[in-house]
C-alpha cells in the first residue's frame, strides 16, 4: 500500500472542511510560484509567475519527473518548479496595513539524495533569521513537500517577529535566501496570508515510519515459545533432577528404622 495514502485521505477531509469553516478568514496578500508558471491551487490561492523570471537566479522544473509526496496531485507544480541562485537572492512583498500575517515557504529537494548537501538561512526583512540551517532532505527526504511557517505582525510601520522589530521601508519586506557552504539556496513558492496562524491550511503531517517486519511479527505472535530466543539464563527443568539425590532422604530412613525393629523383636 502507498505509504502516503491514508496521510492523503486525510489531507483531502482536512482540506474539504478547511474550505467549509476557514473561508474569508484570511486574505491573500502575496503568492508566486517560484520558477514556474500561474497556478490556483486547491484552496483557491492564486500563485503568479515568478516576477524574477530573467532577471534573478535560475528557474528549473527538474522537480517535474517525480512525484511529490505530502501534497495533492492538483498542486505539486508548486513544488516542482524552483528558483535557485549561486548567491543571496530575495522577493520584496508590498505590505501596507498594519494586522497580522503569517510567511509561508514552500520547498522540497528534488534533485539531492542525502543530507547535508544542501543547506541555507532564510532571512526576513534584513533583520530576522527566521528558517537556520536549512536541509531540506534531512528534514523529509527527497520529493516530499515541506512547509515553512512563520507568523509575524506589522503595527506603525514597523514588523515584529518573535520580539524582535525592524523597519519596514518603501512599504515592502523582504524574504532573502542566504548563500552557505553547503550548495545553492533555493525556493519553491511563497505565500503570504493576511491572520492567524491557526487559520492557515497546513500539509499533513508525515507518516510514521513503519516497524521492521521481524519485531511486528514477535510482538503479534501469540505462542510465546514458538520461533524465539530466550532474553535470559535457562530456568532449571524441575523433572531433569538426579533421583539418586531425591531418593537419598528415604533411605536413610529405612537404614535406621531396620535396628529399631530389630531390637524391638528381641524385647
Amino acid at each position: 500500500m502507498n505509504y502516503y495514502f491514508f496521510p492523503f485521505v486525510l489531507f483531502c477531509i482536512y482540506t474539504l472542511s478547511w474550505l467549509a469553516e476557514n473561508v474569508g478568514a484570511v486574505d491573500v496578500i502575496y503568492a508566486v510560484n517560484a520558477g514556474g508558471d500561474a497556478h490556483t491551487d486547491v484552496f483557491g490561492v492564486k500563485f503568479e509567475r515568478d516576477p524574477l523570471q530573467g532577471k534573478v537566479g535560475t528557474a528549473s522544473d527538474y522537480g517535474k519527473q517525480l512525484l511529490i509526496g505530502r501534497v495533492l496531485p492538483a498542486d505539486q507544480v508548486l513544488y516542482q518548479t524552483e528558483r535557485y541562485h549561486h548567491s543571496t537572492f530575495g522577493y520584496d512583498i508590498p505590505i501596507s496595513e498594519d494586522g497580522d500575517y503569517v510567511l509561508i515557504l514552500k520547498f522540497c529537494e528534488v534533485y539531492f539524495n542525502a543530507p547535508n548537501m544542501k543547506v541555507f538561512d532564510v532571512v526576513l526583512n534584513g533583520d530576522h533569521t527566521i528558517v537556520p540551517d536549512l536541509d531540506i532532505y534531512d528534514k523529509v527526504g527527497r520529493g516530499v513537500a515541506h512547509d515553512e511557517y512563520i507568523p509575524f505582525s506589522v503595527r506603525k510601520g514597523r514588523l515584529y517577529h518573535n520580539e524582535e522589530e525592524s523597519d519596514i521601508r518603501g512599504g515592502k519586506i523582504r524574504v532573502e535566501f542566504i548563500k552557505g557552504y553547503r550548495d545553492n539556496p533555493k525556493i519553491n513558492a511563497i505565500l503570504v496570508l493576511k491572520g492567524k496562524i491557526e487559520d492557515v491550511p497546513k500539509l499533513p503531517p508525515l507518516p510514521s515510519e513503519p516497524e521492521p517486519a521481524d519485531v511486528r511479527d514477535e510482538a503479534e505472535d501469540p505462542q510465546p515459545g514458538k520461533n524465539r530466543r530466550p532474553s535470559g539464563p535457562r530456568t532449571p527443568d524441575p523433572y531433569s533432577v538426579d533421583d539418586t539425590s531425591v531418593m537419598l532422604p528415604v533411605f536413610v530412613a529405612i537404614g535406621a528404622f531396620i535396628p529399631l525393629l530389630f531390637c524391638l523383636c528381641k524385647l
